[in-house]
């Protein structure tokens, strides 16, 4: 199941259709069907073109990050527990002596500020790993990091078990609810957070979004208009989100 919801995501995204468009235009081609062949063709450029703009990449992005703007320390409530989310952190290589950042490690960052400013006496970081290709779990690399962050090793609960939201959600909830605690503040990226939080909520639980890693920001300018790849990524990234979302994954 975990692959096959992998291998959906890959051809649901801009790029994964748009092979897949152009795929059924080689098809149609070699059936001689040239005309419905030069439509799967220009339809697949034009798909891919439209979410390689960074206007486009921007208005999907922002209308999942504006849903849990910015939120300083000191405006954030108090709970039982703080989970944070993987993916900031690599879990190591084999061989490797310290975990590697990624481009959400805002996400340890934040909790580790969380944690300091008195805001829960508890860290659950949780986040799996494959054990043919790195040596230990996602939430070991960030209990490693945040222990460089000055959060003591006596703060932090490992849930080392997960593979997607889905199952940090559900195995997170088990861990919490062997303690009693059911109010926590859940620290993800913001693009990350609306699917989160549903899921969360979904296992019982009482979600404080604590939302950090926003990406859209910045005034509009003419190079909006010029496709990107890292546009494309970003778009990639919020169609997973938003269709994830609505499937409850």
């Amino acid at each position: 199941m975990f692959i096959l919801s992998k291998l959906a995501i890959a051809v649901i995204s801009p790029l994964g259709s748009a092979l897949v468009g152009g795929l059924l235009s080689l098809i149609a081609g070699f059936l001689g069907l040239r005309r419905l062949a030069m439509v799967f063709g220009v339809l697949s450029v034009a798909w891919l073109w439209v979410w390689s703009l960074p206007v486009t990449s921007y208005a999907v992005r922002d209308y999942l990050e504006s849903q849990n703007p910015p939120m300083s320390v000191e405006a954030t409530p108090e709970a039982e527990a703080i989970v944070v989310l993987g993916g900031g952190t690599w879990p190591m290589q084999y061989g490797q002596a310290y975990p590697n950042l990624g481009a959400a490690s805002d996400r340890e960052w934040h909790g580790a500020r969380l944690y300091k400013a008195g805001k829960a006496p508890l860290l659950i970081l949780t986040g799996g790993h494959d054990p043919r290709f790195s040596a230990n779990s996602s939430a070991e690399s960030m209990r490693r990091f945040m222990s460089d962050l000055g959060v003591p090793d006596s703060a932090m609960v490992l849930e080392e078990e997960s593979r997607n939201t889905t199952q940090n959600a559900k195995f997170t909830a088990g861990i919490l609810a062997e303690r009693g605690i059911n109010r926590i503040l859940l620290v993800t990226s913001a693009l990350h957070m609306p699917r989160s939080v549903a899921l969360f909520e979904a296992q019982g639980l009482e979600v404080i979004p604590a939302a950090t890693d926003h990406e859209v920001r910045g005034s509009p300018t003419w190079r909006l208009w010029l496709p990107h790849t890292d546009a494309l990524d970003g778009s990639s990234r919020a169609i997973k989100e938003i269709v994830g979302k609505l499937v409850g994954r």
